[in-house]
C-alpha cells in the first residue's frame, strides 16, 4: 500500500475507484485506519466504500498517530489533520475533491473546508462525533492516560503499548501515540526520554484544543455559517454521534442538507442517498 511523507510525517493511504475524487478521512477516533470504511460497524454493513468506488476515485488513508501512518509528538489541534488531507490531496495532483467523514472524521473535514475551501466540492458528514457525553469520555482518556505516565512512567507506557494491540479508545492508559510506538523503534525510543512534566502539559493542551465544546468540533460556529459548500448531514444516534450534534451542524452550514432518516433505516438506503448527493453536485 502506498505511503507519502506530509509535513515529516510517513500517511499510508491507498486509492480505489474511478471518477471525481473524494478524501475520505476515517472513522474510528484515535485508531482511525482506513480499513474502517469496510470493517467498522454501519461503514461495513453498508459496504458504503465499494458502492462509492464504483463511481468516484475514494482516496483513504491513516489519519497520523492511527494504523501505520507516522507521528510526532506535538499539541495535536484539527489543523494537523488539515495539513495532511491537503497534503495528501496535493501529492495525488488533485486541486479539490469532495470531502467525506465519517464519526470524528467529520470534524477534520469541516476544518479542512474552513481552512481551504475552494479544495471543498461538497461535503459529506456521516453520523458525525459530538455531544457533551463524547466531550466528557475524550477528556475522560486524556486525564487516565495523563495519571498513568504520572504514577509509572513513559517507559512503561511504551512497554504498555508493545505488550498489546489495545488503542487509545480501548485503554486509554496507552496515550494517543500508541501506534506510532508500535511501528517506530526510533520514535518509541525518543518518547521514553521525554520530560514527563512537559509532556503532561502537551496532553492537557491537546484535549482542550480539540475537544473543546458539547457538540461537534473541529470549526467555529461563525466560520462554519460562512461556508457556502453543499454539505450532507447524516446522523448518528448514540453517547458519541449524539443527533444534537447533527443538528447543530444542520444549523451552522448555509448549504446544508439533512437526511431525516433514522439510523436503524439507514443501513439500506445510506449508500443510495450519499451518491444522489454527490451526483447532484
Amino acid at each position: 500500500m502506498p505511503r507519502t511523507v506530509i509535513d515529516g510525517i510517513t500517511t499510508r493511504y491507498a486509492v480505489t475507484g474511478d471518477g471525481p475524487p473524494i478524501l475520505m478521512y476515517s472513522p474510528g477516533g484515535f485508531d482511525s485506519r482506513l480499513e474502517n470504511w469496510e470493517t467498522l460497524g454501519i461503514y461495513r454493513r453498508t459496504g458504503i466504500l465499494a458502492r462509492l468506488a464504483a463511481s468516484y476515485t475514494c482516496i483513504t488513508f491513516d489519519r497520523r498517530e492511527s494504523g501505520l501512518s507516522g507521528g510526532r509528538v506535538e499539541r495535536l489541534s484539527w489543523s494537523s489533520y488539515v495539513d495532511q488531507g491537503a497534503g495528501l490531496l496535493s501529492h495525488l495532483g488533485f486541486s479539490s475533491a469532495f470531502l467525506m467523514g465519517g464519526c470524528v472524521g467529520c470534524s477534520s473535514v469541516l476544518a479542512l473546508a474552513r481552512a481551504h475551501p475552494s479544495l471543498a466540492r461538497g461535503l459529506v458528514l456521516y453520523s458525525p462525533a459530538g455531544g457533551p457525553r463524547y466531550r466528557i469520555t475524550q477528556h475522560a482518556r486524556f486525564a487516565t492516560h495523563a495519571a498513568y505516565v504520572r504514577s509509572a512512567g513513559l517507559d512503561a507506557v511504551v512497554e504498555l503499548a508493545r505488550s498489546s494491540d489495545a488503542s487509545f479508545t480501548k485503554d486509554p492508559r496507552v496515550g494517543p501515540w500508541v501506534t506510532v510506538i508500535r511501528t517506530d523503534p526510533a520514535f518509541a525510543e525518543s518518547f521514553a526520554k521525554l520530560d514527563p512534566a512537559r509532556y503532561e502539559l502537551l496532553l492537557a493542551a491537546t484535549a482542550r484544543v480539540l475537544y473543546d465544546r458539547d457538540t461537534v468540533p473541529g470549526a467555529e460556529p461563525e466560520d462554519l455559517m460562512a461556508l457556502d459548500v453543499p454539505a450532507l448531514i447524516v446522523p448518528g444516534q448514540d453517547a458519541s454521534h449524539a443527533p444534537s450534534a447533527a443538528r447543530y451542524l444542520q444549523e451552522c452550514l448555509p448549504a446544508a442538507d439533512y437526511w431525516d432518516m433514522p439510523v436503524a433505516d439507514q443501513e439500506s438506503t445510506a449508500p443510495a442517498r450519499v451518491l444522489e448527493f454527490l451526483n447532484a453536485h
